[in-house]
């Protein structure tokens, strides 16, 4: 999984960051995650290719969240975008989004399908996993764990050399079958195979105060991309809002034991203030990486 950051900030654009957008980008497609006014316009400086989206999965409908999806379906059908698009988000988007599309006039040259989770429910896309859980905002918001496709296990040659086997179509048939025969004798192929590697994890959270959900969601991940809002010397102005601070982000992470943290939606406040920001962040959890736009991050094998 590679992810590209198309939108950092919270609330409303700055210079510095845009709002909320992210893309995953697929070995063969490509989802977003939030779509956040003028994210359309930040994919214009990236490889990622409106028509490539076959999902995207909507945190939370406040508005930084999702302004730019209108614009986003309709540019995708102008660039002659014909595959099918399945939007998820929570209660209201598709009235919402059905409205918007009405009213404006919007024609889209591709099958639009929009899902509206709640807590709990579990999705398969494009053979990723995808469970939803509901987080704690100052309205209803979502979290997401996506459970990367299993890595088939290796051929052990040596082993298969030492049957006398030599190298040719039946290495794939041992692969790929449970058994397989070799000079009129069965063999069972998971002895000469490794153990499949579990698919990579990534964590991506909407906005939220720490809750137990967002443990859940983070457990073990290899990647959980959270929203730093305000530093820690803010928290109570980051209650009140119903966002985390730098700390609280850190704090998870080393509680969950994930292997990366990504913090991201950072208020505008700290423009000018980002090594500041940054070193609360790095001092409190090294694996740590302070989004910026544009940033690309590789989840690796």
């Amino acid at each position: 999984m590679k992810l590209q950051f198309l939108g950092t900030g919270s609330g409303m654009p700055s210079k510095q960051r845009n709002v909320s957008g992210l893309a995953l980008v697929l070995p063969k497609v490509t989802w977003l995650i939030d779509c956040g006014e003028g994210t359309q316009h930040q994919m214009l400086y990236t490889k990622v290719k409106p028509r490539k989206v076959t999902a995207v999965w909507v945190t939370h409908l406040h508005g930084d969240h999702v302004f730019g999806l209108p614009g986003f379906l309709s540019t995708r059908s102008a660039l002659d975008g014909t595959e099918p698009l399945t939007v998820y988000g929570p209660k209201g988007l598709k009235k919402w989004l059905e409205a918007t599309l009405r009213v404006t006039g919007s024609h889209l040259g591709y099958e639009l399908n929009v899902i509206e989770f709640t807590d709990g429910d579990t999705f398969e896309q494009d053979g990723h996993i995808i469970t939803v859980r509901k987080l704690e905002h100052r309205f209803p918001s979502y979290g997401f764990r996506i459970q990367g496709p299993e890595k088939p296990g290796t051929l052990c040659v040596d082993r298969v050399r030492a049957l006398g086997i030599p190298s040719g179509p039946i290495y794939k048939t041992i692969k790929e079958e449970e058994r397989f025969e070799y000079e009129g004798k069965w063999y069972d192929s998971k002895e000469y195979v490794t153990e499949p590697t579990p698919g990579k994890v990534v964590a991506i959270l909407g906005d939220t105060t720490p809750c137990e959900n967002a443990r859940i969601l983070a457990e073990g991940a290899d990647l959980l991309i959270h929203e730093a809002t305000f530093m820690e010397s803010e928290q109570p102005l980051a209650r009140k809002y119903g966002h985390s601070t730098t700390r609280e982000a850190t704090t998870l992470a080393k509680a969950s034991a994930v292997n990366q943290l990504i913090v991201t939606h950072i208020s505008a406040r700290y423009v000018g203030r980002e090594e500041e920001f940054e070193q609360e962040v790095v001092s409190d959890f090294p694996s740590s990486i302070v989004a910026t736009d544009f940033l690309e991050y590789t989840v690796g094998d």
